[in-house]
C-alpha cells in the first residue's frame, strides 16, 4: 500500500493532515489506515515471503541496487516533502538522502555474506551446520527526525536477509516515508514484499499494537523514545517476539586537559546543533576538565554565536526549525530550571515560533534536569570535571548509553577512556554524531539493545539454526 493510494478494495481510506511546523499550512494529506488496513499490509508481506526469501542472493542484490538508484532519483520530491513536514534544512535532507542511499547499497552487498558454518561434531559421521535464515515479516517503526536514514534502516537489511517488511511511517512525515516505499516499488520487488502503513496520530497506539500482535510479524525494530520503546518491548514480549530498539540518548563529550580545543569546539558545535539537536546521538553534555574549562567555554561561545537559526526555506542559517512548539517549551523549561539552580547561560535567545536559537548553558550539575533529561533540541550543557576520573564518572552518570566522545591528544589515553564509558558507540577526537552504513549502530542501558548496520544487522534479522546430516548408521542406547 503506497501512501498515494486512497482505496482498499472498494472502500475509500480516511485521511489525516500533517501541518508544516514553520508555516502552519498543510504539508501533506495522507491515508489514515485502520487496524484492518494494517493487518492487510502484514498479510501481503506474509504472502510475499516465500517468493522473496527463495530468491538467490544476487537477485536480491540487483533489486536492492535498483532501489538505491531509484531513491537517489527521488531527491527533489524528498527535499520538498521532508522540509515541509519536519522543518528541516535542505542540507540535513541531502545528508539524509546520501546516507540512506549508501545504506541500501551496503544492504545489497550483504546478501552474499549471510553465511553459516560447519561445526565439528562429537558424533561420528555427523555433519553439523549453523545456518542463518530469514525469519518472515519484519515490522519497522521509524521516526521523523532523520526520516530517510531511519526509514531505510528499518527495512533495507531485513530485505537483504530475505525477509519481507512493513514500514510503520511516522505521523509527522508520512509523505517523506512513503517516498521511500515508492522508490522501492520502482525497483521491482515482488508484489507485497515492501509495504507501508500511515496513520492518524490518535490511532498510532492501536495500529502499532495490532501489527505487533499480528501472527505474521516475527520481529520488530523501533527507533524513537525510550518511553515508547518500553511499551513496544512489553507488547512484543507477550508474543515472545524479538525487538531491536534504538532509543533515547544523552551523549557526553569529554574534553581532557590535553585536548586540541579548536577541534573539540568544532565537534561539539556540530554534535550539539546539527538538525537543531534533534538527533539521537546529539551532544547533550559537554564534560570538560577544570584545567581547560574556561578556555573551552570562551572558544565555544564564539563558535556558537556564529550559528544562528532561521527559516529553513531560505537556507541562509545553519539551524532551522524544531519539530513543534512542544519542543520549544521542553527546552526552555530545562534551561530555566538549570539557571534557577545556579547555571549560567553563555548563548541563547528568544524563539520565533519553532525557530529556536542555539543555547549553551555552563556550570550545569548532575542535580539539574538539563544534565539528565534528553532535550532533543538546540541546547547543550557544559559540566566541569575535576580530572579524568571525574569526567568518566559524570559521563556514565546517566540512564542512557548510545553515543559518546572523548578529546585528547594522547590516542592511547583516549582509547582507555573510551573503553570505560558505558555506551554502544564512542569516538576518540570526533563528534558524537557519526553514522556509517557498515557500522554496528545501537546503544546500551535505556538507549536500547540490538544493532543495526553491517554484519551486525544480519544477526538482528535472521534466525540461527542448527541442522545436522547423519552419514553413518545410527547407534543409540535404547
Amino acid at each position: 500500500m503506497a501512501s498515494s493510494e486512497r482505496v482498499v478494495g472498494t472502500r475509500a481510506l480516511a485521511t489525516f493532515q500533517r501541518i508544516n511546523p514553520v508555516t502552519g499550512e498543510v504539508a501533506t494529506t495522507a491515508p489514515a489506515a485502520s487496524v484492518e488496513d494494517a493487518a492487510a499490509a502484514a498479510d501481503r508481506a506474509q504472502n510475499a515471503f516465500p517468493i522473496w526469501s527463495d530468491m538467490g542472493p544476487n537477485a536480491r542484490r540487483a533489486i536492492l541496487s535498483k532501489a538505491a538508484d531509484a531513491l537517489a532519483a527521488y531527491s527533489d520530491a524528498i527535499i520538498e516533502a521532508m522540509m515541509a513536514e519536519t522543518g528541516a534544512t535542505e542540507g540535513w535532507v541531502r545528508f539524509n538522502l546520501m546516507l540512506a542511499v549508501g545504506m541500501i547499497r551496503e544492504a545489497a552487498a550483504l546478501t552474499t555474506q549471510i553465511a553459516g558454518e560447519v561445526i565439528p561434531s562429537d558424533k561420528p559421521g555427523c555433519i553439523a551446520m549453523a545456518l542463518r535464515e530469514p525469519v518472515g515479516v519484519i515490522l519497522g517503526i521509524a521516526p521523523w527526525n532523520a526520516p530517510i536514514i531511519l526509514g531505510v534502516r528499518a527495512i533495507a537489511v531485513p530485505l537483504a536477509c530475505g525477509n519481507t517488511v512493513v514500514l510503520k511511517a511516522s505521523e509527522q512525515c508520512p509523505r517523506t516515508h512513503s517516498l521511500i516505499i515508492e522508490a522501492f516499488a520502482e525497483a521491482g520487488f515482488p508484489e507485497g514484499t515492501v509495504n507501508i502503513v500511515t496513520n492518524a496520530p490518535q490511532d498510532a497506539g492501536d495500529i502499532v499494537g495490532s501489527l505487533i500482535d499480528h501472527p505474521a510479524v516475527r520481529r520488530i525494530n523501533f527507533t524513537g523514545s525510550t518511553h515508547v520503546g518500553k511499551i513496544i518491548a512489553k507488547r512484543a514480549a507477550e508474543h515472545l517476539k524479538p525487538v531491536l530498539l534504538e532509543l533515547g540518548g544523552k551523549a557526553p563529550l569529554i574534553i581532557l586537559e590535553d585536548a586540541d580545543l579548536d577541534e573539540a569546539v568544532k565537534a561539539a558545535a556540530f554534535g550539539a546543533f546539527m538538525n537543531s539537536g534533534q538527533i539521537c546521538m546529539s551532544t547533550e553534555r559537554i564534560i570538560v576538565v577544570d584545567a581547560v574549562a574556561d578556555a573551552f567555554a570562551e572558544k565555544f561561545k564564539v563558535k556558537v554565536s556564529a550559528m544562528p537559526a532561521g527559516d529553513p526555506r531560505e537556507g541562509k542559517t545553519p539551524l532551522g526549525a524544531v519539530i513543534d512548539h512542544k519542543t520549544v517549551t521542553v527546552v526552555h523549561d530545562l534551561i530555566e530550571e538549570a539557571l534557577a539552580g545556579g547555571a549560567t547561560q553563555l548563548i541563547g535567545g528568544e524563539s520565533e515560533g519553532v525557530l529556536m536559537p542555539a543555547h549553551v548553558i555552563d556550570r550545569v550539575t548532575p542535580a539539574m534536569k538539563l544534565f539528565r533529561d534528553e532535550s532533543f533540541g538546540p541546547v547543550v550543557a557544559i559540566t566541569r570535571a575535576r580530572d579524568e576520573a571525574d569526567a568518566i564518572a559524570l559521563a556514565n552518570d546517566t540512564e542512557y548509553g548510545l553515543s559518546a566522545a572523548v578529546f585528547t591528544k594522547d590516542t592511547a589515553r583516549g582509547l582507555r577512556v573510551a573503553r570505560q564509558i558505558k555506551s554502544g558507540i564512542c569516538h576518540v577526537n570526533g563528534s558524537t554524531v557519526h553514522d556509517e552504513a557498515q557500522m554496528p549502530f545501537g546503544g546500551v542501558k535505556a538507549s536500547g539493545y540490538g544493532r543495526f548496520g553491517g554484519k551486525a544487522g544480519i544477526d538482528s534479522f535472521t534466525e540461527l539454526r542448527w541442522i545436522t546430516i547423519e552419514t553413518q548408521p545410527g547407534h543409540y542406547p535404547i
